[in-house]
């Protein structure tokens, strides 16, 4: 994967906004705080670097990963970054995007707890810039000059999923398969991509693919080791894989069968390549993941506000594409099998 090139690149950039921190935090209307995740970039940022907003949807351990990529981005860009834990609470996320209008910053990084009401957020941020991070707006024509996303591209998330899903069971000389689908949260774009761009490529490599259970489990993996047990304990489900829509669901279905004392002899498949998810993958559980970067889509997060509070195109200062509308900043998917697990260890 290409690696980001933010700090060295966007130098210039943070100088920029250093010599417009009236900008920053005059404002007599603090915004709130969370005094358990604040961030600022220290030093000359804290004194008087452009204030920026990072509010959360909650904190699994991919976007406790996601935040940390954001804060290191900050830090080396001069920025004073405060970070938020809505706790999956849409009205408190709206409330830490008006105090931070109120602050008088001039952009905010929101990962939205629910895609399809980011319209309300846009209007609670009145003049200040936008970025989504992590989960896309269902309606990306809401995306503009003012208001963007950064994060990666669902459609291929699945394909790799079912690309070496194809490959495993053609090697076998198996071209029909049943399989079981553990999906994300119901309605969120993510969910519903994965799902689809899985199937889509095991049909476009020839496979046969007949589902024998299909259930969210919310992205979590108590939920996911409780369904799984429910299907385990019925012996006429039958299946060859276990798809997941992430490592953590995949995780929760591991852990079931190991209970149930089942041996895995099939091919399990997460997304994330978590640190959990890439030991399962070195134990052998995890058959292989999809490399989501989290350092990525939130360090390109924070550039792409430095971005747009200067102008700049949404891209500069990074690896990464924008699409053919330049509102989306893609950081890619990438697929992880045991044969290159260990070089995401330091990812």
């Amino acid at each position: 994967m290409k690696k980001m090139k933010l700090f060295a690149t966007l130098a210039v950039t943070a100088a920029m906004v250093l010599s417009l921190a009236a900008c920053g935090g005059g404002s007599s209307a603090p915004a709130a705080t969370d005094s358990g995740s604040a961030s600022t970039g220290g030093g000359a940022a804290a004194a008087g670097g452009e204030k920026i907003t990072l509010i959360m949807s909650q904190r699994d351990e991919f976007l406790s990963s996601l935040e940390g990529g954001a804060k290191k981005a900050a830090a080396e860009l001069g920025v004073n970054l405060v970070t938020q834990d809505a706790n999956q609470d849409e009205s408190k996320q709206i409330q830490y995007v008006q105090a931070a209008a109120a602050d008088g910053q001039k952009a905010i990084i929101v990962n939205p707890i629910n895609p399809s009401a980011c319209q309300s957020i846009i209007d609670a941020a009145g003049d200040m810039k936008v970025v989504f991070v992590n989960r896309v707006p269902d309606d990306t024509s809401i995306l503009n000059e003012n208001a963007v996303y950064v994060g990666s591209d669902e459609h291929t998330s699945g394909k790799f999923q079912g690309d070496f899903l194809a490959k495993y069971f053609k090697d076998k000389g198996q071209t029909d398969i049943k399989y079981i689908l553990l999906r994300g949260i119901e309605g969120q774009t993510s969910t519903t991509l994965r799902s689809e761009s899985v199937l889509k490529a095991l049909a476009d490599n020839g496979i046969n693919a007949t589902e024998t259970y299909a259930k969210s489990c919310l992205y979590d993996r108590t939920e996911a080791l409780n369904q799984m047990g429910n299907i385990l304990a019925d012996s006429s489900k039958e299946f060859d894989c276990i798809i997941s829509n992430n490592d953590s669901m995949a995780l929760g279905a591991i852990e079931a069968c190991t209970q149930a004392g089942r041996k895995i002899d099939f091919p399990i498949v997460g997304i994330d390549a978590t640190a959990d998810g890439r030991q399962a993958i070195k134990d052998g559980t995890l058959a292989m993941s999809v490399f989501q970067d989290p350092n990525g889509q939130g360090g390109g997060a924070v550039a792409a506000a430095l971005n747009l509070i200067n102008g700049a195109p949404l891209n500069e200062g990074t690896d990464f594409e924008v699409d053919e509308t330049g509102f989306i900043l893609w950081v890619p998917f990438e697929e992880v099998t045991p044969e290159n697990v260990a070089e995401y260890d330091n990812r």
